[in-house]
């Protein structure tokens, strides 16, 4: 039942939080930024918002990480405004791994299948 509601309001934060970026937060460093998840303790007091960009260069991410840690407090208010919570999670943007270890995955298996037809 708690694990049900839970997955509600991160599901809920991931769909606002996507719209603020693109309608409210004007900053050039957060253009293109995707929310891929939220992940939310127990008592929805934190929220963690995993966040991938199209570029993987270690720059490009830092600047996104700042763009996005300084809107923070425009977001939480406008999650606030949006969302029916007793209380705005305090939120902690972090870049997504996930989709970088995906395609090193496929990088992978394509050189396996390279490296099998050049035998």
């Amino acid at each position: 039942m708690v694990k049900h509601r839970i997955g509600r309001v991160e599901q809920e934060i991931q769909k606002e939080v996507n719209d603020i970026l693109l309608k409210r937060v004007r900053d050039p460093r957060v253009q293109g930024v995707t929310v891929t998840g939220v992940e939310m303790t127990g008592d929805l007091q934190q929220a963690t918002i995993y966040f991938s960009i199209l570029s993987e260069k270690a720059s490009d991410v830092e600047k996104t990480q700042a763009g996005l840690d300084k809107a923070t407090g425009l977001i939480r208010r406008e999650l606030g405004q949006n969302l029916t919570l007793y209380k705005v999670p305090e939120l902690e943007f972090k870049q997504d791994q996930s989709i970088r270890y995906g395609e090193k995955i496929d990088k992978l298996i394509a050189k396996l299948h390279q490296d099998e037809a050049n035998r």
